[in-house]
């Protein structure tokens, strides 16, 4: 059998310990595995009349040329944020012009016969997606046509439908820990509120447990809208009742104040999501205008997903890369790795589609205070999803 494996969308620490096990577990029985470059750009963009194309998007993985990829953070495959069922027309590759010439709705094509047709042309009997919900969503698109494939849910937001655990969660999160503990010396120095905006756009799970881990004085989750007078209220009597004159609060990239919307720029990607950033400078501002205390503003970012994994991302990477391939050995397509009450299983892919992944709000969150609160611990899982 020859298996094909591929990441799509944001990268984030363990992408490479998944590819890695597949290619262990499936070559271990005999099997080839090909790895597809730049997600479903990959197979968007191959031309099977062109081998140049298959020569820059597709490699063979063995052993020997995963061996060490696990060493280090990112993806040894690359990635983008490719929907081949929305593309623009400018997104469109230049050999498939004459052949997608009638847009369907927002001006968009849709590309599946041709990704069909090129899954056919590299004799693939399953296909193994990495990714988030909307990396995933085609994927499931792509089962409904007949596609063998498996999913293995990513994202450090934590907020695949289905699963408790997405890889990069996990490193996500130490990242955050990490950061905001170091900048609390810039910001006790200066005597100053701190806002370290966190990733999240609809989930706000890293900045809720980052400020829980962290004992960070206030947190701003997607879910749930700010109000900015008593936020900065609280912020400036934070600052005051500590010895060292600051207070720090994170806040979610995708969180917005009563009334007001999300901080977004540029065009939308593939998926319909413009980019997300600001929404942190436009809380420092409220502060400092309100209040006369000067801010320490930080977007993480990026370095979020930097770096090598930690240990459980290595962990739930590793073992879901093996949990895959077996699913493609046994002939059980359709599914997603998962893990759900802290042991691992799998689920119809179907469920990927069935809602948003959020933070239970009641459960885990002062709204009032804007504060993690852990209303009952005993029965929780590991980490408070």
């Amino acid at each position: 059998m020859r298996y094909g494996i591929f990441t799509g969308g944001g990268d984030v620490p363990g992408l490479n310990s998944t590819i890695k096990a597949a290619v262990y577990r499936a070559t271990d029985e005999g099997h080839e595995v090909i790895g597809l470059r730049r997600g479903w750009a990959g197979l968007l963009h191959l031309n099977p009349a062109d081998p140049r194309t298959r020569e820059q998007l597709v490699t063979p993985l063995s052993r020997a040329n995963t061996r060490t990829i696990d060493r280090s953070g990112g993806t040894f495959l690359h990635t983008s944020r490719t929907n081949p069922g929305r593309v623009s027309r400018k997104g469109l590759p230049d050999f498939l012009r004459d052949s997608y010439t009638e847009p369907g709705p927002d001006d968009l094509f849709d590309c599946t016969p041709h990704v069909l047709k090129v899954i056919e042309h590299l004799g693939l009997d399953g296909l193994i997606a990495i990714g988030g919900d909307d990396t995933l969503s085609y994927a499931v698109r792509l089962h409904r046509e007949g596609v063998p494939i498996v999913c293995v849910p990513k994202t450090m937001d934590n907020d695949v439908h289905g699963t408790d655990y997405c890889i990069g969660f996990s490193t996500a999160v130490t990242r955050s820990v990490e950061f905001i503990h170091s900048l609390r010396t810039a910001a006790g120095s200066h005597e100053r509120i701190a806002v370290i905006e966190l990733f999240g756009r609809y989930s706000g799970e890293t900045s809720l447990i980052s400020a829980y881990l962290a004992g960070v004085d206030r947190a701003v989750i997607s879910e749930v809208d700010f109000d900015v007078d008593r936020l900065v209220d609280f912020l400036v009597k934070d600052r005051k009742s500590n010895p060292s004159a600051y207070a720090i609060v994170t806040i979610s990239e995708g969180a917005k104040p009563i009334g007001g919307q999300m901080h977004l720029s540029g065009e939308a990607d593939a998926f319909g999501h413009k980019k997300l950033g600001g929404v942190g400078l436009y809380l420092s501002g409220e502060i400092e205008k309100r209040s006369g205390v000067s801010t320490l503003y930080q977007q993480v970012a990026y370095l979020m997903r930097s770096g090598e994994p930690d240990a459980l991302d290595r962990m739930v990477a590793t073992t879901y890369g093996y949990l895959a391939t077996d699913l493609l050995l046994k002939r059980q397509s359709g599914r997603m790795v998962a893990l759900r009450d802290g042991k691992y299983t799998t689920i119809s892919a179907n469920v990927i589609a069935e809602g948003r992944k959020r933070v239970d709000v009641d459960e885990l969150y002062d709204i009032e205070n804007y504060r993690p609160k852990v209303a009952h611990l005993l029965g929780k899982p590991m980490f408070l999803y």
